[in-house]
């Protein structure tokens, strides 16, 4: 049988923080008492109701961020102590305020700021400046903000600021008084250097006083979460019904890390954003993920870069994606995709019409996963800007249809092709088929794609004609030194300037190609390639 102090633990009731309700009825019961004909406002005169608001606020303010300071020290724990503390003071601090009396006309004058009201403030950031260690000490200081009665912070980062445990006690009653106004939270790196018991305790305690708030966004990335953090944010995570963006990046999101995320989140329905980057996700924790995907009908922008998903896991993501018809940006870079991939994603973009921004680099896609990709939007992606394609082994096979998919795209303003294979000949038909229209384009990365001379001043002379272009990669290429002296004088008389152009650190201006291009293939995909130059005219080197 349980003892009276066992059964008093089990159903003990936290008195400790007052809501946000309770605070503000609190500062109107005392603006009215302030305010309200007594002995002695008949003795030091009777202060208006807008100097009785002002001095409720604050004392209120003054006397909950004392209480919170003693509710720490409270034996049980319950905060009853602390309820009284806090009572106690706001009269102490009244008495006070009514012996004082009421302000001077000059007084009055003198704190008003040229009658013009001061910007309400929105957003509680504590991220700048080194990243560093954050002790009891200074949480109580720099969180006072948060304890003034009626402020208006509904958004609040903690990255870059490593808490402790004690940090974390300190902070958890100031944002859980918040929340009924919170609408987004970052958390990211906020726990490094700390044991993993330690970081996991802090965890757990930011979840429980954030549990029940009703976030839009909320960002948990630079955690190293794992599992076993994924699970310490169980409370605050489980009570999200209404997220729009999520981010867990660099989080050492796993397999079953990536399970207990679409476990312990009750719905995705109005989720935007979503981004699993870095992470060792693998193709279990990517099929984990393609089922958050298929419950997620709104989702806009998805990136799940550099998480060691392979082919199985990438066309299970390929197919999910298939039901987010509202997606516009898609980022997918650095797995290990393949062909069959490729190939998958490319009958997903066929139902994505309205994407605008797609990265898919160094996913191994080789000519057929690329050709495939290009050919779906062509036909099915007409708002299409960015393009990122680098590093998928890319040869002159795929140019053609490159060429075809580059034609179509009139509002692409980033193209990056590097790392691939497409010599002078996919350059000089990438920079035509760029030249005409186009007048969008602000960036063209073509680095080491054995490019040399002509291809060179193809690319450059595609781009002079483009008033809002930034940047032109070039660089790792075998460019002779007078083929750079053109490039220059082409882009400087150009709409835009030299200044476009990158740095040429790695170029190489005696390579060659490595070997010789096999015969019959090199003839047929030239032979492709020269329908595309039409009466192009450029001198070889």
């Amino acid at each position: 049988m349980e003892t009276a102090q066992e059964f008093q633990r089990t159903f003990s009731i936290k008195l400790w923080p007052p809501s946000a309700n309770t605070r503000a009825m609190l500062v109107d019961k005392m603006t009215k008492n302030l305010s309200s004909e007594t002995f002695l406002s008949r003795k030091y005169g009777l202060l208006s109701k807008e100097e009785a608001y002002e001095n409720a606020k604050r004392i209120e303010d003054e006397c909950f961020l004392a209480a919170n300071e003693h509710f720490h020290n409270e034996p049980d724990g319950d905060g009853s102590s602390a309820v009284q503390f806090y009572a106690k003071q706001t009269s102490k601090l009244m008495l006070e305020v009514l012996k004082t009396g009421p302000r001077s006309k000059e007084d009055v004058e003198a704190t008003a700021v040229g009658g013009i009201a001061k910007p309400v403030e929105t957003l509680f950031d504590i991220s700048g400046g080194k990243r560093a260690f954050i002790e009891v000490e200074e949480v109580r200081e720099l969180f006072r903000p948060l304890t003034v009665q009626g402020n208006s912070y509904s958004k609040i980062c903690l990255s870059n600021r490593s808490f402790s445990i004690d940090a974390a006690r300190v902070a958890a009653p100031i944002l859980t008084s918040l929340k009924e106004q919170l609408t987004e939270v970052n958390l990211s790196d906020f726990v490094a250097g700390r044991p993993e018991d330690e970081a996991l305790e802090v965890m757990k305690i930011f979840s429980s006083a954030l549990e029940g708030t009703a976030l839009r966004y909320l960002n948990l990335s630079d955690n190293a979460l794992g599992e076993k953090g994924v699970r310490a944010f169980g409370a605050l995570l489980k009570s999200q019904n209404c997220l729009e963006e999520l981010y867990l990046m660099n989080d050492g999101i796993s397999e079953e890390a990536a399970k207990a995320v679409c476990e312990l989140i009750p719905s995705t329905d109005k989720l935007t954003t979503l981004h699993f980057h870095n992470n060792m996700t693998g193709d279990e924790g990517a099929i984990a993920i393609s089922e958050l995907l298929k419950c997620s009908p709104l989702l806009e922008d998805f990136r799940c870069s550099s998480t060691r998903v392979g082919s199985e896991g990438g066309i299970e993501l390929a197919k999910a994606l298939e039901t987010c018809t509202h997606l516009r940006k898609i980022d997918l870079r650095d797995n290990i995709f393949g062909v069959d991939a490729g190939i998958a994603l490319s009958k997903a973009l066929e139902k994505l019409v309205h994407v605008t921004e797609i990265y898919l680099s160094y996913l191994n896609l080789e000519d057929e996963g690329s050709i495939a990709i290009v050919n779906a939007l062509n036909n099915f992606a007409p708002s299409l800007q960015v393009l990122d394609l680098g590093g998928n082994d890319i040869t002159l096979k795929a140019a053609s249809a490159l060429v075809d998919c580059i034609t179509a795209k009139e509002s692409l303003r980033k193209l990056f092709l590097s790392e691939n294979e497409l010599k002078d000949q996919g350059a000089i038909v990438i920079g035509k088929a760029l030249e005409d229209d186009h007048v969008q384009l602000e960036e063209l990365d073509m680095s080491s794609n054995m490019i040399r001379r002509a291809g060179a001043r193809c690319l450059a002379q595609a781009v002079s004609t483009k008033p809002d272009f930034k940047r032109l990669n070039i660089n790792g290429n075998f460019i002779p030194d007078e083929g750079i002296d053109e490039v220059r004088e082409i882009l400087k008389n150009g709409k835009n300037s030299e200044d476009v152009l990158g740095p040429l650190d790695d170029n190489d201006p005696e390579g060659e190609d490595e070997g010789e291009e096999d015969g019959d293939a090199e003839e047929e995909d030239q032979g492709e390639l020269e329908s595309k130059l039409h009466h192009l005219k450029v001198d070889k080197d």
